[in-house]
């Protein structure tokens, strides 16, 4: 196919994406950009698919792909030599020690909380479902019932 050689210079969607925009231009009876004579527009039998790949291969769509690229970056990035690796790699687990133990400490404070509470009596009990049940009295003289 002609297309291969646009493939340098776009990529395959990119090229699918203008013959199609192209494509749908034409059909919607968008002047072609090409000097055709009858025979060549009989040959491509009014495609506007072949149309849109012939001007596409001359190269005279005025349609621009416009590519995001990534943002360079002007920090300079310096090789670390193998005491400042330690060094960093030291202070990370220190870093790592101290949250440790920190969360020992939280865990510590709360357990003793818990006990503290319990000792004072004030966490309620879990309710049992046979405690839940309602006891229905009967009345035992007419009196009651009045």
């Amino acid at each position: 196919m002609d297309l291969e050689k646009l493939e340098n210079k776009f990529t395959r969607y990119e090229i699918a994406r203008i013959l199609g925009a192209r494509s749908l231009q034409l059909a919607m009876d968008a002047p072609i950009l090409l000097k055709l004579s009858k025979e060549e527009k009989d040959d491509l039998n009014f495609d506007t698919l072949k149309t849109a790949e012939k001007e596409l291969l001359a190269e005279v769509l005025p349609i621009t792909v416009k590519r995001p690229l990534p943002k360079k970056s002007e920090k300079t990035i310096k090789k670390l030599s193998e005491k400042e690796i330690k060094e960093k790699l030291e202070k990370q687990e220190k870093a790592k020690e101290k949250e440790v133990k920190a969360e020992m400490k939280k865990v510590e404070s709360e357990s003793e909380e818990v006990q503290d509470i319990a000792k004072e009596g004030e966490i309620m009990e879990m309710a049992n479902p046979e405690d839940e049940v309602e006891q229905i009295e009967k009345p035992e003289s007419s009196e009651e019932l009045q």
